[in-house]
């Protein structure tokens, strides 16, 4: 396989070689929405569809007011926002994706295309079923690792995770 069709993708808080193309969804996720659209009605789906944006402003709020980070978007427009570091600090937006990772959280941190390689974000997707309390329970958890990350004047930023410094 030649070289130049593998893509280097930087996704939940580590780089992998891919020779798809990026983010591309197979067709069941097309027809499966396509079936909750019958099944549930204009109006069902509607509801389930502003359900999941209702949860994303809700949150997207909540980590706006935790200090640290500013809003790329708000979940307005889609229930999917992103972030970045308002200033630098001795720890990065990878090392938080993977300290949430300690409760299953994926929360990925990526790097922006070639012509903004220095900006990196987080961002949430919320998906149907993704409540109010599990939104809760996500800033509750950026709390405690803020706090972590406090408590460690020996931590240092990295892009593949912790690093001491002593």
């Amino acid at each position: 396989m030649h070289p130049d069709l593998i893509f280097n993708v930087d996704y939940l808080g580590g780089t992998m070689p891919t020779l798809a193309i990026n983010f591309s969804r197979p067709a069941s996720q097309v027809v499966a929405q396509y079936y909750n659209l019958i099944r549930l009605g204009k109006s069902g789906y509607r509801a389930v569809h502003q359900a999941c944006q209702d949860v994303a402003g809700h949150l997207a709020r909540q980590i706006a007011a935790l200090g640290p980070f500013e809003l790329l978007s708000d979940g307005t427009d889609l229930p999917v926002f992103a972030w970045k570091l308002r200033e630098p600090a001795h720890w990065s937006l990878y090392d938080l994706a993977d300290r949430l990772r300690d409760r299953g959280w994926q929360v990925p941190a990526y790097r922006m295309p070639a012509n903004r390689q220095d900006l990196v974000v987080q961002r949430v997707v919320v998906r149907n079923g993704f409540t109010t309390d599990l939104a809760d329970m996500l800033v509750k958890d950026i709390r405690r690792h803020l706090d972590w990350f406090a408590a460690q004047p020996g931590f240092r930023a990295g892009t593949e995770g912790a690093q001491f410094h002593h």
